[in-house]
């Protein structure tokens, strides 16, 4: 068991959370008890996942995507009234962290994506550390083994663009809605860009500058970091830790 502060204070300082300028705050968004035993993670602080940390008799559920985004409405009524009175009533925390967990150069969205494919990273891709750029360990990587690389790491078929014979020799990825990084992909002399999501336009630039692109989903590329993040509380202060997948075709 551990005491809230201790474990807030932990995760704000390991994920350096006072260098970011986020969509929205970053660390303890409810307050529930004091004292927790049990964490609960996943991607979003979702109804099916409050419903599942109440059954599990979770302290607190850690969560990658929060509440109280920037240009939401405040109000407290229809599905965040729910949520909230979920939360409150059984006296559960919500613990979020958005970009800090996305830059993480070891428990973050991207450096756990980058692991789990066999990338070997090379610099961020961006000024700010988020995404990154790296090869693939893989011999004779292409479009075509690289997207199939993907479906089978990820249990999700990735939207792809470009030549599937293309030689895959420097990749970049960014996790989540990231599609607008492309052009830094490109700048950078990446041959394939992963992100989660993509937006019309992705595929004209991607067409265009004749560089791979995939869209490996947000929900997918995002279940990483979180839990890795919640194994390094459960292994630093000995509290059980669960991950919990709900699923998201997105």
């Amino acid at each position: 068991m551990v005491a809230l502060n201790s474990l807030l204070s932990h995760c704000n300082t390991l994920l350096a959370v006072e260098r970011f300028r986020d969509y929205c705050p970053n660390g303890l968004q409810v307050e529930g008890r004091r004292e927790i035993q049990r964490i609960i993670s996943g991607v979003s602080a979702c109804q099916a996942l409050l419903d599942r940390a109440v059954i599990a008799r979770a302290d607190l559920i850690l969560v990658h995507h929060g509440y109280f985004w920037k240009g939401e409405n405040a109000c407290v009524t229809g599905i965040k009234r729910k949520r909230l009175q979920t939360l409150l009533r059984h006296e559960l925390n919500l613990l979020a962290y958005h970009l800090p967990l996305d830059a993480h150069a070891a428990l973050g969205n991207n450096a756990q994506l980058g692991e789990r494919l066999g990338f070997q990273v090379e610099t961020p891709l961006t000024e700010e550390g988020i995404g990154l750029l790296g090869r693939p360990q893989q011999a004779s990587l292409t479009g075509r083994t690289l997207a199939s690389h993907l479906a089978r790491v990820l249990r999700r078929e990735p939207l792809f663009i470009g030549d599937p014979e293309r030689p895959v020799t420097r990749v970049a990825w960014c996790t989540g809605a990231a599609q607008g990084y492309i052009e830094q992909a490109i700048e950078q002399g990446a041959d394939a860009y992963i992100s989660g999501e993509i937006s019309e336009q992705t595929v004209h630039i991607a067409r265009e500058a004749g560089i791979l692109y995939y869209a490996a989903g947000h929900h997918a590329t995002e279940r990483y970091g979180v839990m890795a993040l919640g194994a390094h509380l459960s292994s630093t202060f000995d509290i059980v830790h669960e991950f919990i997948d709900i699923e998201n075709p997105v």
